[in-house]
């Protein structure tokens, strides 16, 4: 499973809230549903966070309606596009299409450190297990093959010292994943020593404490940005975008990265679309 699809963890949950989070509808018609899920939503009631109030799931059935099915996951910390169906028959026509990667899933992601060349990464990964929800699942498994594909968009050098050096470095990455495997870009991102900012299970303990207290953010820097697919009535392709949350915006503006940034940005989604 990749960041869409992955268990929840327990390390990544924070105290509830009483003030529903704002959803955002970015597609629908009578088949499907598609949100901006903000960072820190659980997509459905899980074992580990039962004292929680709202999740995408529910909050969407509200706005929408009626019951609506998830196809994917996106994982807690994570935000950006969500998809769900209006019905168990687009369900699994949609998750037919995940399963056999004819989905297109592209990210963006704040890493640790400069990079200058795009490459795809072909890293076998073993499979991770939860405590309890794998309990039954055999801990010997073989790795499975895992691609990513990952483009360097800006890079950014502050005046500051988060190690041993005397400034810190990083870089706006756009990610493509070509498979579905747990946590499969942030233990991409790590293997090629570029953590995701944010990442508690695979990034660097220092430089996210360092990341957190100068731009007095807490969060896992990598948001959903874009899926594309196969409508499961018409089999007309779907392409749907979310917008960065200002969160990101204000981040850029501290890295130094202003309109060319933005501009920089749009482009590189554009260009991975040709």
């Amino acid at each position: 499973m990749d960041e869409l699809d992955k268990p929840l963890e327990l390390e990544e949950l924070e105290p509830e809230s009483e003030i529903a989070p704002h959803i955002e509808i970015l597609f629908e018609d009578d088949d499907i549903v598609a949100i901006h899920k903000p960072a820190g939503l659980l997509v459905h009631r899980s074992y580990l966070a039962r004292r929680e109030h709202f999740f995408a799931m529910q909050l969407t059935r509200d706005i929408v309606g009626c019951h609506v099915f998830p196809v994917h996951r996106l994982d807690r910390p994570t935000s950006g596009i969500l998809l769900f169906a209006k019905s168990s028959d687009m369900a699994r026509e949609l998750c037919e299409q995940f399963a056999s990667h004819t989905i297109d899933k592209e990210y963006l992601a704040i890493v640790r450190g400069n990079m200058h060349e795009a490459a795809t990464l072909d890293y076998a990964l073993k499979v991770e297990l939860d405590e309890l929800g794998d309990k039954d699942v055999d801990p010997n498994k073989a790795a499975q093959d895992a691609v990513t594909s990952y483009r360097p968009i800006l890079n950014s050098e502050i005046p500051f010292a988060s190690g041993r050096y005397a400034t810190s470095r990083y870089a706006l990455v756009h990610l493509s994943p070509h498979t579905g495997r747990k946590h499969q870009l942030r233990r991409h991102m790590a293997h090629l020593r570029h953590p995701i900012l944010g990442d508690t299970t695979h990034g660097d303990g220092k430089q996210n404490k360092f990341f957190r207290t100068h731009f007095g953010v807490n969060r896992l820097w990598l948001i959903a940005k874009k899926l594309s697919f196969n409508h499961p009535r018409t089999g007309e392709r779907v392409n749907i975008e979310t917008e960065l949350e200002q969160q990101w915006l204000d981040l850029f503006a501290g890295l130094g990265w202003q309109e060319e940034a933005l501009s920089a940005t749009n482009n590189a989604i554009q260009i991975a679309d040709s």
